[in-house]
């Protein structure tokens, strides 16, 4: 027998593999569907991909590979025979066979116990040959099913691969000493304290000083005021601002050049009004703090505890299991799917989207969300229990047994894949995950429908120079509207302050804290507050060519089919501590929101000049001779010489730092990687005449300096980088010739066609916290005012809209909590609470963050 099998195997053995460091093994989970080896039909694992696929779709595998040699993995789950020993767990008969494939079911370990089969299966014939039989089979063979059965899930491969390295902690950290300068910093507002820069800001542990960091090829911007503070001080340690979490912070030391840990970070910030640690972790993995009582009651009515529900199956209405914090992805994947347009374009083109994924579909994003659209809509995996099984879990009082949910393993490390937070375990916002969702859908369409479309409107921004009282009117696309919640607009406003009067005064006597009051903010106060004229910072007037007072008001130019709005309801407290204010809002079933439809350019009204703003220079890089040329540019000599110590030409050098806007040897690093062929690489610097807008002759129009086109160093400096002239024109028409932000925009606009037009100019508008989500910047530019909309990818119509879904967060901030949705179905409400659907008895609308309207068809 052992020479038949070992004769029968031959033919396949150059197809079989043993799995080496890096392979990823899929044994718990079909890459098409969510059966697993305690499926009805097992799981078969490609002994040559590694990949897992239950019965109905291995056939499509094995006819598109022609790989023929699977392992079948089968796991029998039995009730224990009356009387037999209860243990802590299932107990395995068989525990050599999945030693490390974990439960995908939720068993009593009392009552159930479970035993492993395997068998090698050669297709098309199905022949089967039971494991183990290490005597029987060729080494190689036994070799690799040792391997398979003894690999790690690939998801906890991903996890340890995430930490490319330990971070050490600082010499610095215990020995610290901090300034008693009485430095306190706010939890917003932050701006370097030697430039413009608000964003890669470093709060230097020592003295408070809040400055950019360096300027890095991802985008982040800075002009590296953090290393020059450094350098005149020697205070060694700083923190990243807006990466203070109560986990810990990002933390470096530019004494050991390099991302370092703090173990005393919350003494360190405390020290300047930051305190970190007023969030604590509960024993269920969510984040809460001290004040519990303020929010047991979020917990209470927005999972209706307390009230029997009805659980409910079939179509529609599987659960999805929380992966430990997941639920973030859980309850906005279960309002998408409840969408028609994406169930067509994923679970409706279902057979099309498999026949046609590429070889690993695990890494393919229509797959699996094609796959994750059938597992909530076919039933398959939301079954009632048979009738002897739900007597005794009536008897029992286990009613959370009944349902399972689909577990979303593959699905979360695809979307999540590269991105900083929602690759990590902790909670994060619904609100961020749907636009990252919505960018990874128009990424990936190829179909003649793109689903995101449905929420797809166009915002119209109008700005009006406060001196001059002209305007301009941009476009831009975006996918949600976000509502203020203005506190001082409260109709319990007297209750409330009677409340914080009364909470105060226990704390002063330390007495136990009064009953909370929760502020109830009338919807319309809501929508008042969106539509009021929100000030500019860095406004920019064309008409005054200079910096002036400006406002802003939005309006829909178009509405979407779907609407989705977002209470703003989160925000820094003054101990720096991210805090959701505790609202209610009245929202309605029904919304109106015609009145808002933009109007255009009305009669009387003149419009700003199109200019853009110039170009800030530096006083001290920029010196005019007597013939208005550049007498010498101011170079980063030390990076030259870093670069000139590699062994480049010392001219090419300058040309790379120099062309690079002295952004740092990095930088200047990659320009001289791409220019290294061009004929004149190491041929000396010749800096292009400058003119000063001042010194330019009265005979030219001003506009001659202030053309619309951006400044050609600009250009040259990301097309150094790699990146299509008519990309980066684009990227810097839309940023205002801002450097930095035109990376990003590069960045976040991968997919950007050369046909399109370039986007209309922003020059009088500086990025701010509006009213709108400002999702275009996770998907689509801004665009020219005179935009068709009837383009097929805006979906215009009356703004009338019934309320048809919601998701409500409980907790203390976006990254704590527990979000659940309510979804309405056939006239009846239903709640999603991870793998538990039930009957919704009382909906709590006015507790929810995110809303979902549809169209009314009726307008």
């Amino acid at each position: 027998m052992a020479t038949d099998l070992g004769e029968l195997l031959v033919p396949y053995m150059p197809t079989i593999r043993v799995p080496r460091t890096g392979d990823r093994v899929f044994k718990s989970e079909c890459a098409f569907s969510y059966d697993s080896p305690e499926s009805e039909g097992g799981l078969y694992v490609c002994l040559n991909t590694f990949l897992g696929f239950g019965r109905e779709h291995v056939e499509r595998h094995y006819r598109k590979t022609g790989q023929s040699v699977y392992m079948h993995l089968k796991r029998h789950v039995k009730q224990k025979a009356t009387g037999a020993a209860g243990g802590a767990i299932p107990r395995r008969r068989n525990g050599k066979v999945f030693l490390d494939l974990e439960l995908n079911r939720d068993f009593n370990g009392d009552d159930y116990e479970y035993e492993d089969e395997a068998k090698l299966v050669i297709f098309p014939d199905h022949f089967e040959i039971p494991l183990p039989n290490i005597e029987e089979l060729p080494a190689l063979v036994t070799i690799a099913c040792d391997a398979v059965l003894n690999a790690q899930s690939p998801y906890k491969k991903q996890e340890s691969d995430s930490w490319e390295e330990e971070i050490q902690v600082s010499k610095h950290a215990r020995s610290l000493r901090q300034q008693e300068n009485g430095v306190r910093i706010p939890p917003s507002g932050w701006k370097c304290a030697k430039c413009e820069m608000r964003e890669n800001l470093w709060l230097n542990l020592t003295d408070g000083s809040v400055l950019c960091g360096k300027w890095f090829f991802d985008g982040s911007g800075g002009n590296g005021h953090a290393l020059e503070h450094y350098k005149e001080t020697n205070f060694p340690l700083a923190v990243k601002l807006n990466t203070i979490t109560p986990d810990g912070a990002d933390v470096y030391s530019f004494d050991e050049e390099e991302a370092v840990v703090d173990p005393h970070i919350s003494e360190h910030l405390l020290h300047f009004g930051i305190d970190m640690l007023q969030m604590q972790r509960t024993e269920n993995g969510h984040h809460t703090d001290n004040h519990v009582q303020l929010r047991v009651s979020d917990w209470e009515v927005i999972q209706e505890a307390g009230i029997k529900l009805k659980p409910v199956y079939g179509s529609g209405y599987t659960g999805i299991k929380n992966l430990g914090n997941s639920c973030y992805l859980s309850t906005t994947m279960q309002v998408l799917f409840s969408i028609p347009e994406f169930q067509r374009a994923y679970v409706g083109n279902l057979q099309r989207i498999f026949d046609y994924s590429p070889l690993d579909p695990s890494q393919d994003f229509n797959t699996q969300m094609a796959k994750l659209g059938h597992g909530l809509l076919s039933g398959l995996y939301s079954k009632p229990p048979i009738k002897s099984e739900l007597i005794e879990q009536v008897m029992k009082e286990e009613y959370k047994q009944l349902q399972r949910g689909i577990s979303p393993k593959m699905f979360k490390a695809l979307v999540s894949k590269g991105h900083p937070e929602f690759s990590s375990n902790r909670q994060q916002d619904a609100h961020e995950f749907f636009l990252h969702l919505i960018n990874l859908v128009e990424r990936n369409n190829s179909g003649s429908e793109n689903p995101s479309d449905v929420f797809r409107f166009i915002v119209e921004e109008r700005v009006q120079c406060c001196q001059t009282q002209k305007v301009r009117y941009t476009q831009r696309v975006d996918y949600l509207m976000q509502l203020p919640a203005p506190l001082e607009a409260a109709s319990n406003r007297e209750e409330l302050i009677t409340y914080e009067s009364k909470r105060m005064e226990a704390e002063e006597n330390m007495r136990p804290p009064p009953e909370p009051v929760r502020a109830r903010i009338p919807f319309t106060a809501c929508l008042q507050a969106f539509t009021e004229p929100e000030n500019v910072p860095d406004f920019w007037s064309s008409a005054l060519q200079a910096k002036s007072a400006g406002v802003k008001t939005s309006r829909f130019s178009s509405f979407p089919e779907y609407m989705v709005v977002q209470i703003k309801k989160f925000t820094f407290g003054v101990d720096w501590v991210p805090k959701k204010l505790d609202i209610s809002v009245d929202v309605p079933d029904f919304l109106d929101l015609n009145r808002l439809r933009a109007t255009g350019l009305q009669a009387g009204e003149e419009e700003l000049p199109d200019l853009t703003p110039p170009i800030v220079i530096p006083e001290d890089t920029r010196d005019i001779s007597t013939n208005n040329s550049l007498e010498s540019p101011d170079i980063d000599e030390s990076s030259v010489m870093q670069l000139a110590e590699m062994g480049f030409p010392l001219e090419a050098c300058r040309k790379a730092v120099y062309y690079t806007g002295n952004m740092g040897a990095e930088m200047a690093f990659n320009w001289i990687i791409a220019h290294m062929e061009e004929p004149d690489f190491a041929e000396p610097l010749a800096i292009p005449a400058y003119m000063e807008p001042d010194l330019l002759s009265p005979s030219l129009p001003t506009t001659s300096a202030l053309d619309n086109q951006p400044p050609e160093e600009s250009i040259s400096i990301l097309t150094s980088m790699g990146f299509p002239r008519h990309h980066t024109i684009k990227a810097l028409k839309a940023t205002n010739n801002n450097l930095e932000r035109a990376l990003d925009w590069i960045f976040t606009h991968p997919d950007c066609e050369e046909e399109s037009e370039a986007m209309s100019d922003t020059a009088d508008t500086e990025p701010n916290d509006n009213s709108f989500s400002n999702a275009n910047a996770h998907s689509e530019s801004s665009l020219s005012p005179d935009q068709d909309l009837s383009s097929p990818r805006v979906r215009d119509g009356p703004g009338r809209y019934e309320l048809f879904a919601f998701i409500s967060h409980m907790g203390t901030s976006t990254m704590s909590g527990h979000y659940v949705c309510h979804i309405k179905k056939e006239g009846r409400w239903l709640i999603y609470n991870d793998h538990k659907v039930c009957l919704s008895e009382r909906p709590p609308k006015d507790l929810g963050y995110m809303y979902f309207y549809r169209r009314l068809s009726s307008c």
